[in-house]
Formats: structure tokens, C-alpha cells, sequence
């Protein structure tokens, strides 16, 4: 082995296998026969190597790619476990095991997951990664430590764990105070379909974020897109799967009596009813919840079937909720017949 050879770069969307990887850390490299000593030698300045994190070494001259980056940051919050990177990175689901209790979040997951709103990898200052609250690290160079006390399990993008959107989302805005940056990631993750607007909101609640004033209006803005995304979607599952048309979005009142509440999807005739759940899990969840449930309920008491469908449901399922639906459609006619109400548009 040339310790001084260079060894070719791969582009960040190819990572197949093909090549070595031009990073390392001290250890590995004394796995490979390579003394503490002769590294330091050759990461003295203007030297064939460098050091690119405390322990992990960059084993060519100039800048490091994207990839060298990234994988450079998982090996340092890694490093203290004896872990490293496959001899043949990309190597499937082996790979990420490489880098226990480490992953790719904030900005640089976003870049990762796709987003076209967040900054390119090179133009990144610092990669975030996520690592447990317990962790003795500190953030240097361009890694900089994100700690969690629980910490969702990693998906693979390009080989690397990345936090899912969600949680990636969550800890960028953690760091950002331009409202527009902010409205424009939380928009983007759900109109690409990246995550559903509960799963970022639950993640904000639990960086307890929601009370940064131009996070709460980002937020407004989010359920809003992500209710017009979920009525789309009821909308074509009707139609789609050959549903009868309802009435759509209208308001229940007894004759001369009180409010019974608001619906998504109503069938008049065979008194079923869809409601769309599109709460936030905010700190007030449970009263809001209750609301649901004394709603439902009295509709229920009054003859009226209530299906509850989920954004998440109608997106992932939407032949099943279809199903759930002609049900209740067809189970009517065995039903006594419901109360009179009056139908209102919303």
C-alpha cells in the first residue's frame, strides 16, 4: 500500500461501492498497518494528507468532496464507539451500522432527502449530526453536534442514516430566525409529500420550537397546506374509487336546535359522515381530542356514521378508506333510520 497515492473521487449521487473512500479514521488507518506516528507525518502542512476532524483523516490534498464530508462527520460522532466505514462504503444495510447512533440531520438531511429549498452540500458552512444527549462530543470544523434524547430510527439516502424528514426539518429550523426560510422548508416538506404536517408539528413541540413567533406563523401556514392536501386526496378517493357523490363540507344542526359540528363528506341519505383528522399534536391535543370524541359521539347517539380518516391514512390507503367507506354506505340500510338534521354549507 502507497499511503501517499491519491485515490479517485466518486460523485456524492454514486455511491456504489466502486473505489475506496478517501477519508478515514486514526484507527482504521491503524488497522491497515498505519502507525499514530507516520499519519501525523504525513498530515504535517503541505504534507499528502490532512486532517479533516479530530481523529479522521482526509487522505488526499485540497478540499474534500461532498461525500468525504459527510461520511467524515459520522465517522468523528462515531469514533468513540471504535466504529468506521465499510471497507466498500455503500455496502447496503450494513453500512449504516457503521455509524451507530449517528445520522445526518438539519440541512444537509433535507439537501439529502431532496429538497430544492435548502442550500447545496458544498455551500454548507457545518453538517449537522445527530447523536444521543449523552454523548461526550463537541462540534469543530464542519461538524456540528445535534443531541436528542430519543433518536428515530435512521433511513438510508445514498448510503448514508439521515434523519427523516420530519426530525431533520425540526432540528434545521432550530437554528434558523428568517421567518421566509422557515415557511419555505416547512411548505416544501409536505407538498413534495415528504411527511405528513403532525410529524413536523410533534417534532417542533418536542424542540419545544412552538413558541418562537415566526415558528408558530410557519406553522398556521403548514396546517392550512397540509388540510387543502388532505381534502384533495378525499376528493379523488370519492371519485376514483366510485364512491356517490356527498355534500361536501358542511355544517349539522338539529331543527331550531343547537350546532352538532362540522364535516368534510356528508351522505345525507345514508347518514354516514367523513371527518378529516388533521390536528397537530400540539399541547392542547388531548382537549382537542376530547372535542372529537364528544362530537363523534353525539352524532353517532343521533343515528349519523362517523368515519375518521387521517391524512397519513388517505395518502398511504387510499383504496382502503375507500372500503371503510362503502361500508358504512351500504351497512345503512340494515340501520335504524337516523335523526332529522339540517344540512348546512360550511
Amino acid at each position: 500500500m502507497t499511503h501517499n497515492t491519491p485515490l479517485s473521487p466518486r460523485p456524492l449521487h454514486d455511491l456504489s461501492g466502486r473505489g475506496r473512500l478517501r477519508v478515514m479514521t486514526v484507527a482504521q488507518l491503524r488497522s491497515h498497518g498505519v502507525p499514530t506516528s507516520e499519519t501525523n507525518e504525513q498530515c504535517r502542512p503541505g504534507g499528502p494528507w490532512q486532517q479533516l476532524l479530530p481523529g479522521v483523516v482526509l487522505l488526499h490534498p485540497g478540499p474534500p468532496t461532498s461525500e468525504e464530508r459527510l461520511h467524515a462527520v459520522l465517522m468523528y460522532a462515531a469514533r468513540e464507539r471504535g466504529t468506521g466505514v465499510p471497507a466498500q462504503p455503500g455496502a447496503g444495510k450494513g453500512h449504516a451500522s457503521a455509524y451507530p447512533e449517528a445520522m445526518i440531520t438539519g440541512l444537509a438531511a433535507l439537501t439529502l432527502h431532496g429538497f430544492s429549498s435548502t442550500p447545496p452540500l458544498p455551500s454548507l458552512d457545518a453538517i449537522d449530526v445527530l447523536v444521543p444527549r449523552l454523548r461526550r462530543l463537541r462540534s469543530t470544523g464542519c461538524a456540528r453536534i445535534v443531541r436528542g434524547t430519543a433518536l428515530p430510527a435512521p433511513e438510508q439516502v445514498t448510503g448514508l442514516p439521515v434523519a427523516p424528514v420530519a426530525r431533520a426539518l425540526a432540528d434545521a429550523v432550530a437554528g434558523l430566525s428568517d421567518a421566509g426560510t422557515v415557511r419555505r422548508l416547512m411548505t416544501e416538506a409536505v407538498r413534495g409529500a415528504h411527511c405528513e404536517p403532525a410529524a413536523v408539528v410533534r417534532e417542533l413541540n418536542q424542540a419545544r420550537l412552538l413558541s418562537r413567533p415566526h415558528v408558530v406563523d410557519a406553522v398556521e401556514s403548514l396546517l392550512a397546506e397540509g388540510r387543502v392536501i388532505a381534502e384533495d386526496r378525499l376528493y379523488r378517493m370519492v371519485r376514483e374509487y366510485g364512491l356517490p357523490d356527498p355534500v361536501w363540507n358542511v355544517d349539522l344542526r338539529l331543527p331550531g336546535g343547537p350546532y352538532l359540528g362540522g364535516l368534510d363528506a356528508y351522505w345525507p341519505d345514508q347518514a354516514v359522515a367523513v371527518e378529516l383528522d388533521t390536528r397537530a399534536p400540539r399541547q392542547d391535543d388531548d382537549a382537542l381530542w376530547s372535542e372529537y370524541a364528544r362530537k363523534r359521539e353525539h352524532l353517532e347517539r343521533l343515528g349519523i356514521t362517523v368515519v375518521h380518516i387521517t391524512p397519513r391514512k388517505l395518502r398511504d390507503s387510499p383504496e382502503q378508506q375507500a372500503t371503510v367507506v362503502r361500508t358504512a354506505l351500504m351497512a345503512a340500510a340494515d340501520r335504524e333510520p337516523a335523526a332529522y338534521v339540517v344540512v348546512l354549507p360550511r
